[in-house]
């Protein structure tokens, strides 16, 4: 029997459950994601927003957390796990699903992010209310966010300059942002988060481009020896994550509980993701500083040289962009001005 036919019937069986389960306005959300549980946004995000969503909802939603792909599939797999109603919720990075989500990347763009992912957050939701709700309508999007600015970190020697970089296996989370490590002269390796650490202990990977804030569950710092950080208003890179639900269960709810989901989705929710990752960044750079890890900080003229390198980078997208009939640069126009609405107050 085909494959595809029973993947669909499971994913249907499923639903017809859970739309009972609805109709006796009794629910349960299957919530899978990549990251263990005590990391940051499952701790401090997920587990808070799902005990609010059960209190607020007097126990008639309860939500069961699968954290580390319990369920079973590859990081990359979450969003289509969600839309197909294998689960019901999920929290992934668009990224890993190179050019799916094409108008998703401008936020990933060099020296385009704020150093504040709370303020870029933002932004990134008021982007999605006005550009992204296409990209996303197989889903019911809850929040969309971004991580902090990326940061260098690197087995051996620090990286002070540009040059530095050049040959240096870095693991990259999205196309994008192995396009930008390619032009600017290293050998960017794709892979989820979760693989970075065995990449990096097995000697794969020279080091690996991720914000403070993942550092402290995946053990960073004990794998790596040194810390490249920009100076500046604008990091490196960062990364679009999106917190969706499955469109037929949303749909499936009655109207109070729909409630109870829409009061804790949109800008707030958003926000909170921003606000936890800055957190964690700040908790993931103490964690280097008491290791004795090397920490360099980039200063504006040095930066100025990378931001020169990775405009190949912004014009290729744009071109891009345009051939797919959308006005690349007026996508850059708006991200930029909606992230200093927020970030530069």
């Amino acid at each position: 029997m085909n494959m595809r036919i029973v993947r669909a019937g499971i994913a249907g069986a499923a639903l017809i459950g859970f739309v009972h389960a609805a109709n006796a306005q009794d629910v349960t959300l299957k919530l899978h994601q990549m990251l263990p549980p005590q990391a940051d946004i499952p701790a401090k995000v997920l587990k808070p927003w799902a005990d609010k969503i059960e209190a607020e909802s007097g126990g008639r939603i309860k939500v069961q957390h699968f954290p580390a792909m319990q369920l079973g599939g590859k990081p990359p797999a979450l969003y289509d796990q969600v839309k197909d109603g294998v689960v019901e919720l999920t929290w992934t990075l668009s990224g890993y699903a190179p050019g799916r989500f094409a108008k998703s990347e401008t936020f990933e763009l060099p020296f385009m992010t704020a150093q504040s992912a709370e303020a870029t957050s933002a932004a990134a939701w008021e982007f999605y209310e006005k550009h992204l709700r296409d990209e996303y309508a197989d889903t019911h999007v809850l929040a969309v966010h971004v991580h902090g600015p990326g940061v260098l970190h690197m087995r051996g020697k620090a990286v002070t300059k540009l040059e530095d970089i050049k040959g240096k296996r870095l693991r990259g989370p999205s196309r994008i942002v192995n396009d930008l490590l390619a032009r600017l002269g290293a050998s960017p390796v794709g892979m989820p988060v979760t693989a970075a650490p065995e990449a990096l202990s097995k000697g794969v990977i020279d080091g690996t481009v991720i914000p403070w804030e993942v550092t402290r569950p995946l053990r960073i710092t004990e794998l790596v020896d040194s810390h490249t950080e920009f100076a500046g208003p604008r990091g490196l890179y960062t990364a679009f994550f999106v917190f969706a639900m499955n469109k037929d269960a949303y749909d499936g709810l009655p109207d109070d509980l729909k409630k109870v989901i829409d009061d804790n989705s949109g800008l707030e929710l958003s926000r909170q993701f921003g606000r936890v990752m800055d957190e964690g960044d700040a908790h993931g750079r103490e964690l280097a500083v008491k290791r004795g890890n090397e920490i360099v900080t980039l200063d504006p003229e040095e930066v100025g040289r990378w931001k020169t390198a990775s405009e190949p980078v912004v014009a290729d997208w744009v071109k891009a962009m345009d051939g797919k009939g959308f006005d690349g640069q007026a996508l850059i126009d708006d991200a930029r001005s909606m992230i200093a609405k927020y970030a530069d107050q």
